[in-house]
């Protein structure tokens, strides 16, 4: 309809998954790159989360385009399973003839047939599941059953599943821990920020044909702070827009254009938080902090200088910059009431925990909410004080209490740079400078991660959770791995090794302060606080 007009060779706003418009943002990068480590030698399982419309289908589609011509994939998308039904699927992805009314034990059979037969031809095999969080708990056992074939180097069969955030807390069940275990590369897509929005929606213009600068920079923020980054969301704004400028005859989409579609696209989005109050309610900070500097002059006392907010102030789902507050006379930190209100209106410890488990990619559960030491929990938390310098040695989101007045807040730390902080504060996401959050922050936070064992292991030991204390060890120590799942002295010897790196007894046992320092130390799917380049 409107693609002649704009001159687009195609449309470019489709919300079809296609590879092709891919846009490679760092986090899509990151993404690939881990799933295709944890897809590689020695790999079983990886996963890939996030939740609905950021993505995690493309992203799919677009390693499956780029695989080496000697791996064969499979995708069955939309899973809702029994046992056999899965199999028969695996079976028609792959055109593998089986028997009417076949049984387990056949449908397996002719998959490990074919995997054999494959691997004698120098092909690997992948499937890619997506929706993976409708498969039942046995459903995915089976899947487990699937890849016990294997090769002293490499499973016959790997999986890669895709699902919404509801795939990892079903993966934290107890009869799942195995399969759990088996995952050796995970990611969580998060979604775009204002910056990443703005190169998202230019990057689809000029692929599709058109003009990369259709769309004002005012209108791009709006459309990031109303989508909340969410690309099928945005795909959705953006169409609309040029609908509707292409309907009143306009050349661009204008900012009134821009701010119709979104309320029409977003109207219909109930399950997201859209800021509209906030976003109008702009113009008042510029207005408060001009009758505060008339104040001051009419008052004949020069005690603070407020400067002009700039245009920039709303960035991504309300993200506040606020310049550093210059005292004349006496050192200390100011910040306008609007800020400050929001900064302290989210005093729940638990709706805290739940949003940094969030950012991780996961549900909390009551318990985890309530951040409990010795918990028997998927995850370990921790009470902890230190600085910034602690925080970007840890290099994951963390939950900061915040204290200023006799308020106190929680507010999830999830981006840091050199100057700037990222907050999560409630449903706000709030850009403050390094200078101002010390001044709300005296260095209390609470750190989750990921446990993998439950108690001491011992030489002598056997099972899938040795194999996984060898295969990280290794890692974390650049030796190779012995292959076995028994506790033997090439383990002990590793334990020993990395007890006396980290300063710990060393005995060769792995018991909960050995396992403890590890899991720290094991990053797979831990969303990083600081980019790359910075953490390096």
């Amino acid at each position: 309809m409107y693609k002649q007009h704009f001159g687009f060779t195609e449309l470019p706003f489709s919300i079809v998954p296609n590879s092709r418009f891919l846009f490679q943002s760092q986090r899509h990068k990151e993404a690939i790159t881990r799933l295709n480590a944890g897809l590689g030698e020695g790999g079983g399982f990886a996963m890939l989360t996030g939740e609905v419309g950021t993505g995690k289908t493309t992203v799919a589609r677009a390693m499956l385009r780029a695989l080496d011509d000697n791996i064969q994939a499979g995708l069955i998308l939309n899973p809702t399973f029994s046992n056999s039904e899965l199999l028969e699927a695996i079976c028609d992805e792959f055109a593998l003839d089986y028997p009417q009314d076949a049984s387990l034990k056949q449908l397996s059979q002719t998959i490990h047939q074919f995997l054999l037969g494959s691997y004698a031809n120098g092909i690997q095999t992948l499937l890619v599941i997506d929706e993976a969080q409708h498969l039942s708990a046995e459903v995915l056992e089976q899947l487990r059953l699937l890849t016990n074939l294997e090769t002293e180097s490499q499973k016959l069969l790997k999986v890669l599943l895709i699902g919404q955030p509801e795939l990892q807390q079903k993966l934290q069940m107890p009869q799942l821990r195995q399969l759990a275990q088996r995952i050796t590369g995970r990611y969580h897509l998060l979604p775009l920020n204002e910056k990443e929005t703005a190169e998202y929606i230019r990057f689809r213009l000029e692929f599709a044909g058109g003009q990369r600068e259709l769309f004002t920079s005012k209108s791009l923020k709006l459309i990031a702070n109303q989508t909340l980054g969410i690309p099928r969301l945005i795909n959705l704004v953006c169409d609309a827009a040029l609908k509707q400028a292409y309907s009143v005859g306009e050349s661009a989409p204008s900012h009134s254009t821009a701010q119709l579609a979104c309320q029409e696209v977003m109207s219909f989005q109930t399950s997201f938080h859209r800021p509209e109050q906030q976003v109008q309610s702009k113009p008042r900070y510029f207005h408060y902090a001009v009758a505060a500097s008339l104040g001051v002059l009419i008052a004949g006392a020069s005690y603070f200088y407020v400067p002009k907010l700039a245009d920039d102030a709303i960035v991504q789902q309300v993200e506040l910059r606020y310049p550093a507050v210059e005292p004349t006379i006496v050192t200390r930190t100011v910040f306008p009431a609007e800020l400050a209100s929001q900064l302290f209106e989210s005093d729940s410890l638990e709706q805290g925990m739940a949003t940094l488990y969030q950012v991780w990619g996961y549900q909390a559960s009551m318990l985890d909410k309530l951040c409990l030491a010795d918990s028997e929990n998927a995850f370990q938390c921790l009470r902890l004080n230190g600085d910034v310098l602690a925080l970007r040695r840890h290099n994951a989101p963390v939950l900061l209490t915040l204290n200023k007045d006799g308020r106190q807040s929680y507010a999830v730390l999830h981006s840091l740079d050199q100057a700037n902080a990222r907050l999560l504060v409630g449903e706000r996401n709030i850009e403050l400078p390094l200078t101002q959050l010390k001044a709300i922050w005296s260095g209390e936070y609470r750190q989750i991660w990921r446990k993998y064992w439950g108690g001491s292991l011992k030489p002598g030991m056997q099972g899938e959770p040795v194999a996984l204390l060898d295969r990280h060890l290794s890692m974390l120590l650049g030796k190779p791995r012995t292959g076995s799942d028994r506790y033997d002295s090439a383990l002990q010897e590793k334990v020993k090794l990395f007890q006396r790196w980290q300063g710990l007894s060393v005995d060769g046992i792995a018991g909960k302060n050995t396992l403890q320092r590890l899991e720290e130390m094991v990053r797979e799917g831990v969303p990083s606080l600081t980019d790359n380049e910075e953490s390096a």
